[in-house]
């Protein structure tokens, strides 16, 4: 809605591939001021439902949202375990250690790039032209101190040999966070740019922790991949003691700076998900912080609360009660400016 940069207001969506009840719930999405659906293409929804999926982009398009497609699970968490691996078991994670992950995908294999360049093909086929690239991150394995880090497989110890003169150490050093940044830089490009050559927009989302490789402190890195095009975070309060206007508008806040300064998109996620019963109205507050910050892509991850999923909300109808109102408020401050600011150019 706004004159500089237009209102997208949305939720992920997943858990559903039944087109009749889809389409009631795209509806219910306009109904409440949204105009932008995430839908996930797993590897199953590739194999078992493409056809659909594209039925449901038509639908949702059709009900006046935009669509983003989230590569979930393709090489593990978030999302699925990779199925990937069963056909390149060579491609596993590993950790410093020199134990393997048996879930996640090495981001410096080239059969893996190959691959989610096939699975870009199939995004296309279903008609939507933005891919939402979900938490980009290598994992430090847990329980451990110092926690072994990803991805030291042969093929990344050889890469780091080459380009640091020496062996890849079982502890993180400053070569190794380099290294690691660097990975995920790389793989971006690759397969943001064959995206783009189909004339297709990318989208990332970046964890807040430290410890993932890509951060809203080193973002720009990210953000100098020409062919990406929308920078987003999810800053998620809760289990953590904060308050959450105070850290969804800090988080946003420095999310939108820096994607402003590199000439990028935003988008920033409100948690709708694993929501404890008594606390639905902190959605309200954390939307409208990431609003007052001056994010104007506010998705919820993810539609009714994530009720579909064993992580969804407690009391999930409320949930997503809030999450309405919630984007309600939004939608009326951001008309009401808009009307304002006409007021004040024609009203003589």
């Amino acid at each position: 809605m706004s004159q500089t940069k237009p209102l997208r207001l949305g939720a992920a969506y997943h858990g559903n591939r039944m087109p009749f009840h889809a389409q009631q719930d795209f509806r219910d999405m306009a109904n409440h001021n949204m105009n932008l659906v995430v839908h996930m293409l797993s590897h199953t929804d590739w194999d078992r439902h493409l056809k659909v999926m594209k039925t449901l982009v038509e639908m949702s398009e059709a009900e006046g949202l935009e669509t983003w497609m989230d590569n979930w699970g393709l090489g593990g968490p978030p999302g699925d375990k990779s199925h990937f691996l069963s056909y390149y078991p060579e491609s596993h994670m590993y950790y410093s250690d020199g134990t393997m992950d048996p879930v996640r995908v090495c981001l410096n294999s080239p059969a893996f790039r190959k691959w989610v360049k096939e699975w870009i093909d199939a995004v296309y086929f279903t008609g939507c032209r933005t891919i939402f690239w979900d938490e980009p991150h290598l994992p430090l394995k847990k329980g451990a101190d110092p926690r072994p880090f990803s991805c030291a497989c042969p093929t990344c110890k050889k890469l780091f040999g080459e380009r640091f003169g020496r062996p890849m150490p079982e502890v993180m050093d400053d070569d190794v966070a380099e290294f690691r940044v660097s990975t995920l830089v790389d793989y971006f490009s690759e397969v943001t740019a064959y995206a783009a050559s189909k004339g297709m927009k990318n989208a990332v989302c970046v964890m807040l922790g430290t410890h993932n490789g890509i951060n809203l402190d080193n973002i720009e890195r990210l953000c100098s991949i020409e062919t990406l095009d929308s920078i987003g975070s999810d800053p998620y309060w809760l289990g953590r003691d904060v308050d959450p206007y105070e850290f969804v508008y800090n988080g946003s806040k420095k999310n939108i700076e820096v994607s402003q300064r590199c000439r990028k998109d935003h988008n920033i996620w409100i948690q709708a998900y694993s929501n404890p019963r008594g606390r639905e109205e902190e959605i309200v507050l954390a939307a409208q912080a990431a609003y007052d910050a001056g994010a104007r892509t506010i998705l919820a991850w993810g539609y009714y609360g994530s009720q579909s999923n064993d992580y969804g909300a407690e009391n999930a109808p409320l949930v997503w009660k809030k999450t309405c109102d919630a984007f309600e408020r939004i939608y009326s401050q951001e008309r009401d400016s808009i009307i304002q600011e006409k007021r004040r150019l024609y009203k003589k």
